[in-house]
């Protein structure tokens, strides 16, 4: 990769939320260099490496005196918790209590110096996630270790600290393992512990909750009450029938029955390996409402997200890679696989039996998860590790389970439901409400005239997506053709020309 396809914007910024996740800091953080102030440690005229150069430029950025504090958390929506939480982590009183040892928090105080250049107390307790009350002792250690040194005094007692010689030295060590200095991470232990406290089985759940989840879709009782049963067992299900019937849909609202938010890590530590939980393009944070957080004047461990119950769904694309640890190399940090992220909530998997592995290939790989609730998985040393397996499996399928799966598999997913085809009443009450989300009126003589001439008589089956697929149509034709968009025979046949011309 040349110089001039890595321009600057793309490095960590002293501005912004850094945890060391990015490889050009992987490969600049592990370069010898000297402590900030001094040479880089080219004394004989040696050229720099464009790693080390990058290095600097991150280093050398200036911060404004009115620029907000680089940790200052970030504006989030914020919204009730409704009912009390079952499970709240609690700030720790030492670091026993938190489940991290002094090295661990020495290599994360480092390795954010080496990127930072130099930062007081508080912003490095900020970064970590943690009280200052349990790292102002260490800064101390540091010190007198001469790995840190004082850059000028701060506010309340405090001081900016820099690194030495030394402490970038050693910051570099620790960079060559991992270059993460996010959130100190939670231990393992109290992960497993969080999970079986929120785990969606000890939910009481109850038709009113269902009713709610899937309030914008017509779903007839009999299905809502065996989604009920199966959403209860907090097992696992298989939904399966003719394409077009809203099978993913359904899946996708499943978590909405459940309603409390949970709290994860957003990082996690075992044997000296980070693994990284949190993932915004999967989890909403659901941050405490400042009015929720004076019920209870304790304060909150903020090495936790709190998150609204999380739906991952999973397509074609899942492979076996998807379900392992996934290890970033060059910054040494490993990824959570999907249904580690998916704990306490839903994993669909969307259209199986098409994915890029085979369903015999995933059964061999879940098959005791499935039964056991809990999962193997192997660290990049080879060790192996138990984590819990706590989630709503869905399988949603156009085919047959049988056909899929052998009966081994098909016990350990207790529930089959079948979405059906919907009766003509449900055909037409669906026209009847997508027509009026659309903005106009349903016409009772355009429904009956598509129904007789191009449903009975043509022997085709009806699908809960046509009503919104076809009305769809026939908006753009009106749209086109610049006339008013109602609902109309003429308009019909157009829509139904389209969109059945192959099926």
């Amino acid at each position: 990769m040349t110089e001039s396809t890595t321009p600057l914007e793309h490095a960590p910024r002293t501005g912004g939320c850094f945890d060391g996740d990015d490889p050009w800091w992987a490969i600049a953080a592990t370069q010898p260099r000297m402590a900030q102030g001094t040479h880089t440690g080219n004394q004989e005229g040696r050229p720099t490496t464009k790693a080390e150069d990058r290095l600097d430029r991150m280093l050398q950025v200036p911060h404004a005196k009115d620029e907000p504090p680089v940790l200052a958390p970030r504006e989030l929506h914020t919204e009730h918790a409704g009912d009390s939480e079952g499970f709240l982590p609690r700030e720790p009183n030492s670091l026993r209590d938190a489940g991290i040892t002094a090295n661990e928090i020495e290599a994360l105080l480092l390795k954010y110096l080496l990127n930072r250049g130099s930062a007081t107390g508080r912003d490095l307790s900020m970064q970590l996630k943690l009280p200052f009350r349990l790292i102002e002792g260490l800064l101390r250690q540091m010190k007198a270790d001469l790995l840190v040194g004082y850059k000028a005094s701060a506010p309340v007692g405090d001081y900016e600290y820099h690194l030495t010689d030394a402490g970038c030295e050693r910051g570099r060590r620790y960079s060559e393992q991992s270059t993460y200095f996010g959130a100190a991470p939670v231990s393992l232990r109290d992960y497993t512990a969080s999970v079986e406290q929120q785990a969606i089985g000890k939910l009481p759940l109850r038709m009113p909750d269902l009713e709610r989840a899937f309030s914008d879709l017509l779903i007839n009782p009999a299905l809502l009450s065996q989604l009920g049963q199966a959403l209860t067992s907090g097992r696992g299900m298989f939904l399966y029938g003719a394409p077009g019937n809203g099978k993913s849909s359904i899946a996708e609202r499943v978590t909405n029955a459940y309603g409390k938010p949970i709290w994860i890590p957003r990082a996690i530590s075992v044997m000296g390996q980070i693994i990284r939980l949190y993932d915004p393009s999967n989890h909403e944070e659901l941050p405490l409402a400042p009015s929720e957080e004076l019920v209870d004047p304790r304060p909150l461990d903020h090495r936790w997200v709190r998150i609204r119950r999380p739906t991952i769904v999973a397509g074609g694309e899942l492979t076996l890679n998807n379900l392992e640890l996934i290890l970033n190399e060059s910054t040494g940090i490993s990824e959570a696989p999907l249904q580690m992220k998916s704990n306490c909530g839903t994993l669909v998997i969307d259209d199986f039996g098409r994915q890029r592995i085979s369903p015999k290939e995933l059964l061999n790989r879940w098959i005791v998860p499935l039964e056991r609730r809990h999962d193997y998985l192997n660290l990049a040393s080879g060790r192996k590790i138990e984590v819990p397996f706590e989630q709503l499996i869905i399988f949603s399928t156009n085919l047959q389970p049988k056909e899929l799966v052998d009966e081994a598999f098909l016990r350990r997913i207790p529930y089959k439901i079948d979405v059906i085809d919907p009766t003509e009443d449900e055909f037409r009450d669906l026209f009847r409400r997508v027509a009026h989300s659309m903005g106009i009126e349903p016409q009772e003589d355009a429904i009956n005239y598509l129904i007789d001439r191009h449903y009975k008589s043509a022997g085709r089956a009806y699908r809960f997506c046509h009503a919104r697929d076809l009305l769809l149509q026939v908006k753009h034709c009106c749209t086109f053709h610049e006339r008013p968009f109602e609902m109309t025979s003429e308009g019909f046949d157009v829509a139904v020309k389209n969109y059945f011309a192959l099926l």
